[in-house]
């Protein structure tokens, strides 16, 4: 009995040594859940007022981000006076077409323009050829006009009536200094054919051109100048235009009578020096 309660004595001393030694080593490995626990609400309390002093720079970092939201373009600034122009409406619309006007308006004034094409040059020679075969009278014709001399129209009236009643013939050129001059010619009444062309009743003169006197008119208002004459058989030439008397002569002198000829249609007359 003495010695079942000696080993019974034993035993709980060497369970109560193992006890305490574990409790040691427990100590000896770390802190308890309760420190722990303790630990970490200290670590977030610290924690937090740093994270709160990040939010003011975030939400300042936000209007940069948005602004640079279209297509990495920045907002452009401009003063108050110049966005309203821009969303004036239709006075800033009609300001911006003004001055679109005015610049293109400018820029067709300072272009050089050569106003020598202004006209067209025309081919005469099957109407003089036509006017020469059917025409009840003896045609005349420019011949060795200078090349600065440019034929621009020629018109034809009458000959379809087969030679019956008036039958006359326009035919207009370009001068040397681009001014305007016309053969008019007519078989028509000399004192109704003539004032008409002329714009004139009465001549102002008369002119010598290569030895024939030529009867000088002149419109003030229409600026222009004539020279006139009527043929034996009654048929009138008049000179007139914008030209100087000067050129007007030029074309006079080179007036020659045409005659009939054969079937063939001539070549246009080319200008001679």
């Amino acid at each position: 009995m003495a010695e079942s309660g000696s080993a019974e004595s034993g035993a709980a001393e060497s369970a109560s040594a193992e006890a305490e030694s574990g409790a040691e080593g427990r100590s000896e490995q770390g802190p308890s859940r309760s420190e722990q626990a303790g630990t970490g609400e200290a670590s977030a309390s610290a924690a937090w007022p740093a994270a709160s002093a990040a939010r003011p720079a975030a939400s300042a970092a936000r209007p940069a981000a948005s602004a640079a939201r279209p297509g990495g373009r920045g907002v452009v600034e401009v003063s108050p006076g110049v966005y309203k122009r821009l969303t004036s409406g239709l006075g800033g619309f009609t300001i911006a077409l003004g001055a679109c006007l005015l610049l293109v308006g400018v820029i067709y004034l300072i272009t050089p323009r050569e106003h020598k094409n202004l006209l067209p040059t025309v081919d005469y020679a099957s109407q003089q050829w036509a006017m020469v075969q059917g025409a009840p009278y003896t045609v005349w014709a420019p011949e060795g006009l200078p090349p600065t001399w440019r034929a621009s129209s020629s018109r034809v009236h009458g000959l379809d009536a087969d030679g019956k009643g008036t039958v006359s013939w326009h035919l207009g050129f370009v001068t040397p200094s681009k001014e305007y001059a016309a053969l008019e010619q007519s078989n028509e009444k000399a004192s109704d054919y003539v004032p008409r062309m002329t714009n004139n009743r009465k001549p102002t003169g008369t002119m010598q051109v290569g030895g024939v006197t030529w009867d000088t008119y002149y419109r003030k208002d229409k600026k222009a100048n004539s020279l006139a004459r009527t043929l034996p058989d009654g048929v009138s030439l008049v000179v007139t235009g914008t030209a100087s008397y000067q050129e007007l002569a030029v074309l006079a002198g080179s007036l020659k009578p045409q005659h009939k000829q054969g079937s063939q249609v001539p070549v246009s007359p080319t200008p001679t020096s």
